[in-house]
């Protein structure tokens, strides 16, 4: 995801941004845009500007042919391959570049794409919704709805943002959720839909609504070990699935926790507490020995969502 914006005597004259691959990177869509204003003009772009020919020509020799006279770069590209290449190419042709503007802001538009390039497998996401005392549904499995209508339009997001979403078997047994962007209406692009379980898909009733699209019928796998994750993603990755968005529930959460499989967490907390010994909890899995094998988070974010809080952290085993 790239923007870029022409500015010349400190007004907007141009702006621009990458919409699908294939596409008109942003740089070339933004001088389009300015026309002759971009003639000794300022381009800022979120991302280093390509120096390679791919599915379109170089960015660069766009920038340099339009006359721009300085560049302001928010993060460079994270393909080792690319990193830093293109502003060599424009520094030698005499345009002034600055680098790491907003970048930390700048990276975490394309985290799950810069880490695709690196590893060659889909960024992971567990995204939970609790109760403020750590439940996900009743002990007979009620769990509609915990969070507010805030947060599950935040979570649409995220589905938007997803490549392919995972959900436990039972929680695709209980919930019969669809696994699809609802909103907005008639999203292009539906992420692939996955099951974790050992049990067979045909144990499973062809009425759930996993089954509704028979273009995008499920996936069904079952990694427990950390290398049986590694060779799982690095097969997403393969066939181009850039991000993975887990959902639970407990029994998937604490699992692919375990496994170091989980980059990045967004749990939403509801100001409810449901008590009960039977109630599920959004981790389950085995019962830890010591308060020492709890994960801790980096770089974590509080926000109010509704009535709701996000929490968003990385775990230790994220490599980004």
């Amino acid at each position: 995801m790239v923007g870029a914006v022409v500015v010349k005597d400190s007004v907007e004259v141009g702006a621009g941004h990458h919409e699908f691959a294939g596409a008109p990177h942003a740089e070339v869509n933004a001088l389009a845009d300015a026309g002759t204003d971009a003639q000794g003009a300022t381009l800022y772009v979120t991302l280093e500007p390509c120096c390679t020919t791919g599915r379109t020509p170089p960015c660069t020799d766009a920038v340099i042919g339009a006359g721009i006279a300085r560049v302001v770069v928010g993060c460079l590209d994270a393909n080792p391959a690319h990193a830093g290449r293109g502003i060599d190419v424009l520094k030698a042709a005499g345009i002034a570049t600055t680098v790491g503007v907003a970048e930390s802001a700048c990276r975490s538009l394309n985290e799950s794409f810069f880490h695709w390039i690196r590893y060659k497998r889909p960024f992971v996401i567990l995204k939970m919704g609790m109760t403020l005392d750590g439940k996900i549904a009743t002990a007979s499995g009620q769990s509609k709805w915990i969070t507010g209508p805030a947060a599950r339009r935040r979570v649409q997001r995220l589905r938007q943002w997803a490549d392919a979403i995972m959900v436990g078997g039972e929680t695709a047994r209980s919930d019969d959720p669809r696994l699809t962007v609802r909103s907005p209406k008639n999203w292009p692009r539906q992420p692939r839909k996955i099951v974790w379980t050992t049990v067979p898909p045909s144990d499973f009733s062809p009425e759930l609504r996993i089954f509704a699209d028979p273009a995008n019928n499920p996936l069904f796998a079952a990694p427990r070990t950390s290398g049986e994750w590694m060779c799982f993603l690095a097969d997403l990755g393969a066939q181009d699935i850039t991000a993975l968005l887990i959902e639970g529930g407990g029994e998937l959460a604490a699992n692919c926790l375990r496994a170091g499989a989980v980059d990045k967490l967004v749990f939403f907390v509801a100001p409810k507490i449901l008590g009960g010994r039977g109630s599920r909890s959004v981790v389950a899995g085995n019962d830890p020995l010591s308060l020492d094998d709890a994960l801790g988070l980096a770089d974590v974010k509080v926000e109010r969502v509704g009535s709701d809080l996000m929490i968003t952290g990385y775990p230790p085993c994220s490599q980004d």
